[in-house]
Parts: C-alpha cells; structure tokens; sequence
C-alpha cells in the first residue's frame, strides 16, 4: 500500500537502500528525498551539491528530491517533539519537513517517512536551546 517512501541523505544508504528495495517490490513507489540546502547545519545530512558524493547514491534513483532550510528542518523536529512526544533529532524534523511539504500534492497516497535520529544527541545544540 505504500505509495511514497521519504527519507534524508546522509550517507544514503537508508535512502538507496530502502529506496531500491522498495522499488523492486513495487516500482509505482515514488522515493523522496529530503536533502538541506547548500551551507546547512542540520547534523548528520549532506547537501549533495557541497559534500563528498557517497559512491552507492544514485540520483536518478531518487523521483523527488526537496530541499530544506536549517531552520525549518529544527523548528519541524521541535514540534514532533512537542506534539507527537517523539523525541527526535534535527534530521528526523528534515524528513518529515519534506513529508509535509509533498503531502498536499497527493491523493489517496500512503507516505512513509523515515526519522533517523533522536533527540538526545542534540540536547547540547541550538535545536534544544532555551532563552
């Protein structure tokens, strides 16, 4: 029933990996990609434009990638936390950012979104700063 499988790259292998076998599965599935902008401090992505390409990622693997901003990518993971009682990392906030943002383009769809971290990690970062 999944029509859509979103996930972060960092080193891509959750996003190539699940992405390909997913897609031998059911080649209908559309693999998204939330990738942060050029210039990103969202711990654990690559902006594929600046960074040293991993040799399994394959872009023309991928049907969608969506590109992220730092800020939305922590204010995102901030309300899963929040909301959902998830405690997340900033890369988990990037895909779901990228989730919603292709969401309401789709009718009668099944999105998977993959969060890759938690929250502990970052509890000494800006994502969990408090004024």
């Amino acid at each position: 029933r999944i029509t859509h499988f979103v996930a972060p790259v960092g080193t891509s292998g959750t996003l190539m990996g699940v992405g390909m076998g997913l897609s031998e599965k059911n080649p209908s599935i559309k693999i998204i990609e939330a990738q942060p902008i050029k210039g990103h401090y969202i711990q654990g992505l690559k902006s594929m434009e600046e960074a040293i390409v991993p040799a399994i990622y394959d872009s023309t693997e991928i049907d969608q990638h969506v590109i992220i901003e730092s800020e939305e990518a922590l204010q995102c993971a901030r309300e899963i936390v929040a909301k959902e009682g998830i405690f997340v990392g900033m890369s988990s906030g990037a895909s779901m950012l990228a989730a919603l943002k292709i969401i309401p383009n789709l009718k009668d769809a099944v999105v998977v979104c993959f969060l890759p971290d938690r929250g502990e990690k970052y509890l000494s970062t800006k994502l969990f700063e408090t004024e």
